[in-house]
């Protein structure tokens, strides 16, 4: 019997340390922060080359299911991937279209437009995005203003989405909108004449939004399998538990950043480190990105609980936001007037921590969606 105090429930497998291993390999070389900055100041934000370079690599596809041409892997190993991408403030529309529509399609669409979409998405041939939320700090999903209307044996809709990752990069739109029926996801061509894509003044230029608005965009798909809402909510849990590995990636690597240069930063004869005050910052700092990093472990680990994945979920999303938030304004303050520079990477990983705890939802709604599922 193995003797519990030395048990690792939460080991990773050899072959989550490979795609660990190859991930922060390929992101050193291909998208290193020096990389960031170039895309973050370009139109796009981003490359089609790079993406075409992840697809061969299998991360696009990598929870698509084998028969759909995925890697066919979990939300374990996903979390993996996102947490190496947070360490390197990675662009691009990866959350959007390998985790967020992803998951959408796969709760909600019936096996022919499976097999259609996720192959697509799987290969990098297509790219998605969520198009959901309608209103600033707007997280709700249950009753949307976006209309859609039976036409010529489509539908046609009407409306507006805003905060829509990457849009301007997308070829698929997943839209939420009312019917006469109740609420459907639609799937809208993203570059069709009655969608318009108007990109967004955003605090962090390395993940684009836009505001869409769709003015009689016709709709070939309508993903309506089961309940959903239900199913709607089930993707977002989803992304937020993948969304909150990626957020320790970047908390980890601003403590990181933090212990090394108050290790090498010299005053008075002496590294700052070891002054008290300094050493106290960098230990909260450690506890802080430890206690998230548990909450994240254990919401991808349980997310074939509906249940438990209801709980752990909001809790890790509430936890990753606060601490990756935290955590990059401390790693400023260690540097002192350098960490407030454009030149230094801080900023960086400030404005990343700052609009991803308010992507899927603030620590308080968070907070909001935990206590429902424990009825409190």
């Amino acid at each position: 019997m193995a003797d519990p105090a030395i048990s690792v429930p939460y080991a990773p497998t050899e072959e989550q340390d490979l795609i660990r291993s190859t991930a922060r390999q390929f992101l050193a070389e291909r998208i290193p922060i020096e990389k960031v900055r170039e895309l973050m100041l370009s139109d796009e934000g981003f490359e089609a080359v790079l993406w075409k370079e992840m697809a061969e690599l299998g991360w696009t596809g990598l929870v698509v299911p084998e028969e759909h041409g995925g890697a066919g892997l979990g939300w374990v190993e996903m979390s993996v991937l996102l947490e190496e991408m947070g360490r390197v403030v990675t662009p691009g529309p990866f959350l959007a279209s390998a985790v967020m529509a992803t998951a959408v399609i796969e709760e909600l669409a019936g096996d022919e437009d499976k097999e259609e979409l996720l192959a697509a998405l799987a290969s990098g041939e297509s790219i998605a995005t969520l198009a959901v939320f309608e209103q600033p700090r707007g997280w709700e999903i249950a009753a949307p203003a976006t209309r859609a209307t039976v036409s010529n044996g489509g539908w046609v809709l009407s409306g507006m989405k805003r905060a829509v990752l990457d849009a301007h990069l997308s070829d698929l739109l997943l839209v939420t909108a009312g019917a006469d029926d109740g609420i459907g996801v639609y799937v809208v061509d993203a570059k069709g004449e009655d969608v318009t894509v108007e990109q967004e003044s955003v605090l962090d230029p390395t993940r684009r939004q836009a505001t869409v608005i769709l003015d009689g965009a016709v709709s070939r798909s309508r993903l309506v399998s089961g309940d959903v809402v239900a199913g709607l909510t089930h993707a977002l849990r989803l992304a937020t538990a993948a969304l909150a590995s990626e957020q320790v990636g970047g908390a980890q690597r601003c403590m990181e950043m933090a212990v090394e240069y108050a290790k090498t930063r010299h005053q008075f004869g002496r590294p700052i480190g070891s002054y008290q005050s300094i050493k106290h910052r960098c230990a909260n700092m450690l506890m802080k990105v430890e206690h998230a990093r548990s909450a994240a472990y254990h919401a991808v680990r349980v997310t074939d609980d509906r249940a438990e994945l209801a709980i752990a979920a909001p809790l890790a999303g509430a936890l990753a936001s606060e601490a990756y938030v935290w955590v990059a304004g401390e790693n400023i303050q260690v540097h002192g007037g350098i960490g407030f520079t454009w030149e230094h990477d801080a900023h960086l990983y400030l404005k990343r921590a700052k609009a991803s705890s308010l992507l899927l939802g603030s620590p308080r709604h968070q907070r909001d969606r935990l206590g429902l599922a424990l009825g409190i």
